[in-house]
């Protein structure tokens, strides 16, 4: 095989197959390698995500955010109606069960109203009306919001981008040196305990947990840190698979960063509860007491972890107590949906989300790339990345010229 390519991508999750394929549109007569340390393609975060196309309710007015997810809501429809991929665009509820929440409420309908949705307010009656088992003050309908299977959206983009452009798939590489040269840029991979050189004109890394470790490989400044935090979900019981035909979303908290354990019906007909959000003992820690050394010392020697944690001290317990303890989680689900007790839950599938923090222990919000002369890290592409993977595509190869 040769070693020598016009692009090379390093990441098989949804991000790096969406760049596949916009390179490929782009450069048909480019090759195109795809470097993954995994099997196979979207082995972490893009196969263990909840399976919902986010509209864009939450998030910031002009930022990347709010523009890529209202983009890839229409872009990622259009690719399952054209290509048969399971989909429903079934919307979702906020559910407020308070007068506080009430008002939270209504700051996200300003938002929404302001990212082009058009939410539509219920009162208590109103969201009986659609969702019988589902109690609140007020909740607000979102219509636009839907559910896919995006590990069946990753394989879609990749058969799309093989169809168009030569692209080769180098599985079970780990990348262990990156270098920048003026007339290309060099990637060391190891594979069955032999290393090798892809040499290429142009580098994206999508590398989702591991992106600092990479941008700090290539010897790029990085000024945060990837922080993991595992999601843990619950199956319901089958009883349970027609409990709502929406998703039904508790109002999050503002002074707290994640969105709270949520109802969700899934491609394939069952119903999930979930996530909350727990710090990993390390980037793969799907298991909770899965803690490699090597990760945990990364972790505890990051300062700004530090400062997160004293930050959202309140949160952190919290999340705490609903992954010790099978009650506390359903709590935080009765108060939207009494029905459900702690013999409903069934096991599911963790995930792991990379969470780009400062070095002063804040929150990445946005989405983040750093870039050179030859190379672009995607540093930080939490939920909706997803969603949002096409026109993140089409912007970063829009900068190739």
């Amino acid at each position: 095989m040769k070693a020598q390519f016009d692009f090379i991508i390093i990441g098989a999750g949804i991000l790096g197959a969406a760049v596949a394929r916009e390179l490929a549109c782009k450069f048909p007569r480019k090759s195109i390698v795809v470097i993954e340390k995994e099997a196979g393609p979207a082995y972490h975060q893009s196969g263990r995500n909840s399976g919902v196309i986010h509209a864009g309710v939450y998030y910031e007015p002009g930022s990347l955010k709010a523009q890529f997810c209202r983009e890839g809501l229409d872009a990622t429809i259009s690719l399952c109606k054209q290509y048969s991929i399971p989909f429903e665009q079934c919307g979702k509820i906020v559910v407020a069960t308070n007068e506080q929440e009430e008002k939270h409420l209504a700051h996200l309908y300003e938002r929404c109203t302001k990212n082009s949705l058009n939410p539509q307010m219920l009162t208590a009656k109103q969201i009986v009306r659609k969702e019988p088992h589902i109690n609140g003050v007020a909740g607000m309908w979102v219509k636009q919001t839907g559910i896919t299977d995006f590990k069946q959206v990753t394989d879609c983009l990749f058969e799309n981008a093989t169809g168009k452009a030569p692209v080769t798939f180098l599985y079970s590489s780990r990348v262990c040196q990156i270098n920048e040269e003026p007339d290309n840029i060099a990637v060391t991979i190891q594979n069955n305990g032999r290393q090798r050189t892809i040499k290429g004109d142009y580098l994206i890394s999508c590398a989702g947990v591991f992106a600092d470790e990479l941008i700090h490989l290539q010897g790029l400044s990085c000024d945060f840190r990837i922080v993991p935090f595992r999601g843990e979900y619950y199956r319901l019981n089958s009883r349970f698979d027609g409990v709502s035909q929406r998703l039904i979303y508790p109002v999050p908290d503002p002074s707290m960063p994640f969105l709270g354990v949520h109802l969700t019906k899934m491609i394939g007909g069952y119903t999930t509860v979930g996530p909350n959000a727990v710090l990993a003992a390390g980037r793969e820690a799907y298991a909770g007491l899965n803690i490699c050394p090597q990760e945990w010392w990364r972790m505890m020697s990051f300062p700004g972890l530090y400062k997160l944690l004293w930050q959202y001290k309140r949160s952190v317990v919290s999340e705490l107590i609903t992954s010790l303890s099978k009650q506390q989680y359903v709590k935080q689900i009765n108060r939207y949906c009494r029905m459900i007790n702690v013999d409903d839950l069934l096991p599911y599938r963790p995930g792991i989300r990379a969470q780009a923090v400062s070095l002063n222990g804040k929150l990445v919000h946005d989405f983040k790339f750093v870039k050179s002369d030859r190379a672009l890290h995607v540093g930080n592409a939490p939920s909706p990345a997803a969603t949002s993977a096409i026109p993140i595509a089409k912007s970063i190869v829009s900068q190739l010229g």
